[in-house]
């Protein structure tokens, strides 16, 4: 059986990397690979698309940093190495 500290260490390392898939997945895939299927919706007249490229990338990386935050002190708490 691992240690606490290395199970914390994996469950971040876990969390990050899923966390960064995501913001990659959005950044990546919605912003250049998928915006031709993309910007055939508009929202407030602009395609979806550049939408994603514009401004969805930077929404969902806060929304991430939201996420990790709230994900890291419920961990926190579980191997007990919180403030």
């Amino acid at each position: 059986m691992l240690d606490n500290k290395k199970q914390y260490w994996l469950k971040n390392l876990r969390l990050m990397l899923v966390l960064l898939g995501v913001w990659a997945a959005v950044s990546y895939g919605c912003g250049i690979l998928f915006v031709e299927q993309l910007n055939t919706v508009r929202i407030a007249g602009f395609p979806l698309g550049f939408w994603f490229a514009q401004q969805g990338s930077i929404f969902t990386f806060v929304l991430i940093i939201f996420v990790y935050i709230w994900r890291m002190s419920k961990l926190d708490r579980e191997h007990d190495v919180h403030e």
